[in-house]
C-alpha cells in the first residue's frame, strides 16, 4: 500500500506495464488466428496511451462523431465507426474520419448510402445484425435480447442483403469467454450464414474478455480461423474491457468517519455515482486492498461517496486495519470501462489520471480544475 501514498488523492492510477502485457498478449492472438483487434473507445479511451497501443493493434472502433474525431487526432488512423443512429449534421464529419461505417438498421443505411458511396475516398459500409444469443445476466447490457433495438433482425434479411453492404456486425458479449462466443456464432450462422458469402468481413464485436486469467486463448484461435476460413472473410474483434484488464486503480482517501445506527460510513474524496457509477446502476461491488467481504469483529465501514446523492455508497467491507482519516483506499481494476463513465456532478472534484511508466516514475497526465467543471456547463 505504501506506493499508493506517492500519487494524487484521488487519481486513476495505470500501471503501463500492465497494459502492455494485455497488449502483447492480444498481438500475439491476432497473428496466430490472422484476425484483426481494434480498441473499443467506449471500454477504455485514455488517449495518452494511443501510441502504445497503435504498436500492437489494428486501430478502434468509434460510437460517435467525438470518439470518430478522437481516432483521427490521437490514434492517427481511421475509425470503424458504429451508432445505432447518425446525427445527419454530423454525418459528413464522421464519413471524413471513418474507414468502415456500420449501419444498425436497413434504414439507416437506406437513408446514409449515397454520401458514402460518393465520399471522395473509399468507406466500407456494414450492417450490425442481432444473433439472438447472448449469456449476459444483466439486462441492461445484454444488446441480444429479443426485440432489441440494436441490430437489425433476421426477418428483414431472408433475402439477402442490399448491395454495396460489404460487412456484418454483431455485439452480444459482456467480459464472456470464447465458449460463449462459439455458442453467438452458432445462432449467428444460423440466423445469418446465408449472407456471408457476400461479405469481405464480419465484426465480432466486444466482450471478449481474453486477458482474464483462464481464458482459453487456444480456444479461440481455433474458433477464429476455422470462421474465417470456412466463409473466406476478414473476422475483426473490438474488445474495450480486455485491453485495460486488471491494469490500474482508483486511489481515494478516507476524509471522515461517521456512526450512526451503529454502521460505520468512511466518507471519500470520491464519489460513486460520479467515478463509478457501475457500482450503483449493475451493481458491481469492486475488489479493494487490503478488504473483504464482511467478517464479523473485523474493522467494518460502509464507503460513502462525497456527493449529495442519498445513494452515494457501497455496503460494508472488512479491513485489516481501522481506517482512519487520511487512510487510501485503492479501489482493483478500475482503467476500463469506469473512467470512460464519470461525470462532474454536484462540482465534485474528478480523480487525477497518473502513469505508473515501466521504469518507476510516475507521470501525472492531467489533473482537473474548476474550469473542467464550468466549461460542461454554460
Amino acid at each position: 500500500m505504501k506506493k499508493f501514498y506517492d500519487v494524487p488523492s484521488p487519481c486513476f492510477l495505470l500501471d503501463e506495464q500492465l497494459l502492455i502485457n494485455n497488449l502483447k498478449l492480444l498481438e500475439d492472438i491476432k497473428n496466430k488466428a490472422g484476425v484483426k483487434i481494434i480498441l473499443a473507445f467506449k471500454g477504455f479511451a485514455m488517449w495518452s496511451t494511443f501510441d502504445l497501443i497503435s504498436d500492437y493493434l489494428d486501430g478502434a472502433t468509434a460510437s460517435s462523431l467525438a470518439e470518430a474525431q478522437l481516432c483521427y487526432e490521437e490514434m492517427n488512423t481511421l475509425s470503424h465507426t458504429y451508432s445505432v443512429a447518425y446525427i445527419p449534421r454530423e454525418f459528413n464529419e464522421i464519413m471524413k474520419y471513418s474507414s468502415h461505417i456500420t449501419f444498425n438498421s436497413l434504414n439507416q443505411f437506406e437513408r446514409y448510402k449515397g454520401e458514402v458511396f460518393n465520399h471522395p475516398t473509399k468507406i466500407s459500409m456494414g450492417l450490425r445484425v442481432n444473433p439472438e444469443f447472448s449469456e449476459i445476466e444483466t439486462d441492461l447490457y445484454n444488446p441480444a435480447a429479443k426485440g432489441s433495438r440494436l441490430g437489425e433482425d433476421k426477418e428483414k434479411l431472408k433475402n439477402g442483403l442490399p448491395n454495396d453492404i460489404e460487412g456484418l456486425h454483431f455485439h452480444a458479449l459482456c467480459e464472456n469467454d470464447s465458449y460463449t462466443l462459439e455458442k453467438v456464432l452458432q445462432s449467428f450462422e444460423k440466423h445469418f450464414g446465408h449472407l456471408l458469402s457476400q461479405v469481405k468481413w464480419v465484426n465480432f464485436g466486444g466482450g471478449h474478455l481474453i486477458t482474464k486469467k483462464g481464458y482459453d486463448h487456444q480456444h479461440l484461435i481455433n474458433l477464429l480461423i476455422q470462421f474465417k476460413n470456412k466463409y473466406n472473410v476478414e473476422i475483426i474483434l473490438e474488445p474495450g474491457s480486455a485491453i485495460a484488464w486488471e491494469t490500474g486503480y482508483l486511489v481515494a482517501t478516507v476524509l471522515d468517519i461517521v456512526n450512526h445506527h451503529q454502521i460505520q460510513t468512511a466518507i471519500l474524496d470520491i464519489s460513486f455515482t460520479c467515478h463509478q457509477p457501475d457500482t450503483l446502476e449493475m451493481p458491481y461491488r469492486p475488489q479493494i486492498f487490503g478488504a473483504t467481504d464482511p467478517i464479523k469483529n473485523q474493522p467494518t465501514y460502509r464507503l460513502g461517496g462525497v456527493s449529495c446523492l442519498a445513494g452515494d455508497f457501497i455496503h460494508e467491507y472488512s479491513f485489516e486495519k481501522e481506517l482512519k482519516i487520511g487512510s487510501r483506499i485503492v479501489f482493483k481494476d478500475m482503467m476500463h470501462y469506469t473512467m470512460v463513465k464519470t461525470t462532474m456532478f454536484n462540482g465534485v472534484t474528478h480523480p487525477s489520471i497518473v502513469i505508473k511508466k515501466q521504469n518507476g516514475n510516475i507521470q501525472i497526465v492531467k489533473s482537473f480544475n474548476y474550469e473542467d467543471y464550468k466549461n460542461r456547463l454554460s
